[in-house]
């Protein structure tokens, strides 16, 4: 039993040590805190559901490499997430700033529902009443209940 805990701790170890390049990463740990705090605030344009800091994409990796740059270069969060953005969209953000360039993204989700809510409404508002039962059927239904 103790065997197989040490065994899934060094499994885990490697995991962790294969999953982030030591040559990549910064000097200066404050500096690479940063770095990894903004990965998650980062997509990969490749994944597109995933942060840049679970993603193994290729390009993941250079999004990885221009951010501990301008990280190393002094740049503020707000100065590099400009730089992305400018280079990449509002898209490489995980969350987008609410502007009017990209109103649609946010607003879009709540139009497709209101308009739905509204379809339904309609359709609630305009349907036919439920023909009444014909003599034969009441009679059939009035049999089905007493043998029942």
């Amino acid at each position: 039993m103790r065997r197989r805990a040490v065994l899934a701790a060094l499994a885990g170890v490697l995991c962790i040590a294969a999953a982030s390049d030591p040559a990549e990463r910064l000097p200066n740990p404050k500096q690479e805190a940063h770095a990894r705090a903004l990965f998650k605030d980062i997509r990969c344009m490749v994944c597109q559901n995933e942060t840049i800091d679970d993603s193994e994409a290729p390009l993941a990796a250079d999004l990885r490499r221009i951010v501990r740059q301008q990280v190393q270069a002094g740049r503020t969060d707000d100065q590099i997430k400009k730089y992305l953005t400018d280079r990449y969209g509002q898209f490489v953000l995980m969350r987008p700033s609410f502007d009017a360039g990209n109103i649609a993204l946010w607003a879009g989700p709540f139009v497709v529902v209101a308009f739905g809510l509204l379809l339904l409404a309609g359709r609630l508002r305009n349907r036919e009443p439920d023909p009444d039962l014909s003599e034969a059927e009441a009679k059939r239904l009035e049999r089905l209940s007493r043998d029942a």
